[in-house]
């Protein structure tokens, strides 16, 4: 993921609480693509194996005791070997005077140097977690976003197959847009996915024979969200009388997106079928499943035709002792 995507200090100093003690130029021109930090501990006290110019690097009060306790002249030279690395960036915490000798040497080696008021541990947090977003690993999907019940749920399906006409009346019955379109779907975890809208489409919708709208001006701003967690994918298709489509959900089929396995329903689409509803009840579905409850099994279980559950009825009683 280094390197792939990059994101400008410009952008980091606006959304971060950050004080600018030195540039070498402007900050719109100067990028980020590593999303680890470091502290330049070990590099200060002589081993330069390893290092990764590419990071963040922190000076907490350990790190500005460290160089303060030698001696002017071998202060300087310590804190040239680590400037002439040309970290990222340097970025001193707590308030701390910034040592003198990394306001000398930056200009020198072109590091940018920042102070924040934060302290070293929850700065490295606030960083990494903004880093991990930004520089995450990204594709776009042609769909449409939603949140239904707290479940985001992407809609995918062939161009006019309803997807926007089914945004829209989910739209009015109380749920939340995300994207049309276009979804931007970053990895932002192991197992965790989160769709967006581009900046230049968000909020707004296409319509054959209406057009573009807005939807958050039309619905108001409760009607539209930024990004939310993929939990799960819905295929919208034309209904075709020749295939088999899944009448139980006894077990969850999957789809891969970006290497996680997220829980992938196929709906045919027909005259009569109202699609809102039937995502709605999906989305419900859907945290059901992740909760343990799995309706097709209980009924399964009714008929006696599957053992492997406990009935609902001793499921309610078993939570009511606790």
């Amino acid at each position: 993921m280094s390197g792939k995507y990059s994101v400008s200090l410009a952008k980091i100093l606006k959304d971060h609480q950050f004080e600018t003690l030195y540039l070498p130029k402007d900050p719109s021109d100067i990028f980020i693509s590593s999303p680890d930090v470091n502290r330049p501990g070990l590099i200060l006290s002589g081993f330069e194996s390893f290092f990764d110019s590419g990071r963040f690097n922190y000076l907490g009060k350990t790190e500005v005791e460290f160089i303060n306790s030698f001696p002017e002249e071998e202060r300087l030279s310590r804190v040239d070997t680590f400037m002439s690395k040309v970290p990222a960036c340097v970025v001193v915490t707590r308030s701390l005077p910034c040592p003198k000798e990394i306001l000398e040497l930056a200009p020198k080696y072109g590091v940018p140097v920042l102070k924040t008021m934060d302290t070293t541990s929850r700065s490295m947090a606030s960083i990494i977690a903004y880093l991990n977003v930004e520089l995450a690993e990204r594709i776009t999907r042609h769909g449409v976003f939603v949140e239904v019940y707290g479940e985001g749920v992407l809609i995918l399906g062939d161009s006019g197959v309803g997807k926007s006409e089914t945004a829209v009346e989910l739209i009015k019955r109380g749920h939340r847009l995300i994207a049309d379109d276009a979804v931007e779907i970053k990895k932002t975890g192991q197992k965790t996915i989160v769709g967006s809208a581009p900046d230049n489409i968000r909020h707004f919708i296409e319509l054959r024979g209406i057009g573009i709208i807005n939807a958050r001006r039309i619905f108001g701003m409760g009607a539209v969200k930024l990004a939310e967690k993929i939990d799960m994918v819905i295929q919208l298709e034309p209904c075709d009388s020749e295939k088999v489509y899944d009448r139980m959900g006894m077990e969850n089929e999957y789809t891969e997106i970006l290497g996680v396995q997220v829980p992938h329903t196929v709906v045919p689409v027909k005259p009569g079928r109202n699609l809102a509803v039937i995502i709605e009840v999906a989305a419900m579905n859907n945290r059901q499943k992740k909760m343990g409850y799995n309706a097709a099994r209980e009924l399964m279980h009714n008929l006696g035709m599957t053992d492997d559950i406990i009935p609902q009825e001793d499921e309610i009683k078993m939570w009511g002792n606790f």
